[in-house]
């Protein structure tokens, strides 16, 4: 284990077992050529999870509803009649009466200036906020892909080491029986090995069993049709405490609140531009009949924001409201995150202690207490109750060691992703 002024670097050390065989007589696995490093798992679930083309379309959505934000409304077309009679010898025609006219116009609606500006810096603030939220997302998937990756291949490491378990365990039926033929053992020691064997194969029935719920976990991110076989090492991440401290407001999560904030204060200012009045013109073409001239109206309308106090004053109220709640929940999350990520800082420091005291103190006395209760045995100082206790210790001690590597690049990932990946 090494530190750095900066930071920790994770360091983790692995005794390596042959026993790889024991993972081709998984389901389905022996059908699998290729196998699946943690870089592999990350790309399949950037390409494959939902979540991001879900999100990928949301800020496509945003920018396409970008493009109109700040234009006018559509034009209105107006066709009708005007003054016809509807009394008379002249009922119902529009031709004989100079007052009848056919009429043909548009009219072009016109929002004030703030209005058509707040609407376009809402638009743009919702790019924005669609942007932030699909890298939060993307972090999620990255993050939780590893996670699981780690697991199942956690798995996959203990699982790896019951073949030299189970050798060890036919070293000792062989030695127990060479004993009893040469009358230095009792008839009750053959035994012995054949309950060691069978504790060995319950574990591995629970160890298969949770490394099939752990695949699920990961196909769940990568897909289906991604290799069995896990390939690779526990990652080695550098993980820099003070950095991550210094930084969280850039965390992803909290940054999205720029965007979202700056959303919510461009509808605040949209509100406050419904106090000043939009206009319109409207232009009209008034046809009548062929013994009168041709007329033309031209007119331009205003609205009259009279009762602000009941209509507009409200509701720039709530949207003003809006905002003091996103900055409320911003800084929610912000303490959130700080409680997180010191607990995961202790946490990993823990880890790095364990694995580091696992892998330098507790393994290798493990080992010397089956040696010297061997040796003991084989010397009638000892009975084979010791042996078998210290070499159910041991195995202890090695599963041990890769639950607590595995949980410490556990810990290491949720850092990595959240806080240290993509940094300047």
């Amino acid at each position: 284990m090494r530190w750095f002024s900066r930071g920790i670097l994770i360091v983790t050390h692995v005794r390596l077992h042959p026993g790889w065989l024991l993972l081709a007589l998984l389901p389905g696995l022996s059908a699998q050529a290729s196998s699946l490093s943690l870089d592999d798992a990350l790309l399949l679930a950037e390409r494959n999870a939902p979540s991001l083309l879900a999100q990928s379309e949301k800020v496509s959505a945003a920018r396409s509803a970008a493009i109109p934000a700040g234009e006018l409304p559509d034009p209105k077309l107006n066709l009708g009649l005007q003054n016809v009679p509807i009394e008379g010898d002249e009922r119902w025609s529009t031709q004989r009466d100079n007052m009848s006219m056919q009429v043909v116009g548009l009219m072009q609606e016109m929002p004030n200036s703030d209005k058509r500006k707040a609407r376009i810096e809402t638009a743009q603030a919702s790019v924005e906020r669609a942007d932030a939220e699909a890298g939060v997302e993307r972090l999620k998937v990255r993050s939780a892909s590893a996670q699981a990756w780690i697991a199942a291949y956690t798995l996959q490491r203990k699982l790896a080491m019951f073949d030299d378990f189970y050798r060890e365990n036919r070293l000792l039926d062989t030695s127990i029986r060479a004993r009893l033929a040469g009358g230095s053992a009792s008839a009750v020691d053959a035994v012995a090995p054949r309950q060691e064997a069978a504790l060995l194969d319950e574990q591995k029935d629970d160890l298969l069993r949770q490394f099939t719920q752990a695949r699920a976990a990961l196909k769940r991110w990568i897909g289906q049709d991604a290799p069995q076989d896990l390939s690779g090492d526990f990652p080695h991440w550098f993980i820099d405490a003070s950095h991550s401290l210094q930084h969280l407001h850039q965390h992803p999560e909290l940054a999205a609140y720029g965007p979202m904030t700056r959303e919510a204060e461009a509808l605040v200012r949209e509100a406050v531009a419904e106090k000043k009045p939009d206009w319109s013109w409207e232009v009209d073409y008034q046809r009548r009949g062929r013994e009168f001239g041709d007329m033309m109206t031209l007119q331009v309308s205003f609205d009259l924001p009279l009762f602000t106090g009941t209509r507009q004053a409200p509701k720039i109220a709530a949207r003003r409201a809006q905002v003091r709640q996103l900055e409320a929940e911003r800084e929610a999350l912000a303490r959130e995150h700080e409680q997180a990520l010191e607990g995961d800082l202790a946490e990993y420091r823990r880890l790095q202690r364990a694995v580091e005291r696992s892998t330098g103190t507790l393994v290798p006395l493990a080992e010397e207490k089956v040696r010297l209760a061997t040796a003991g045995y084989r010397s009638g100082k000892f009975g084979l109750d010791e042996v078998v206790s210290a070499r159910q210790q041991l195995v202890e001690a090695r599963l041990k060691q890769i639950d607590l590597q595995g949980a410490l690049a556990q810990v290491a990932a949720r850092l990595y992703f959240t806080y240290e990946e993509g940094r300047a």
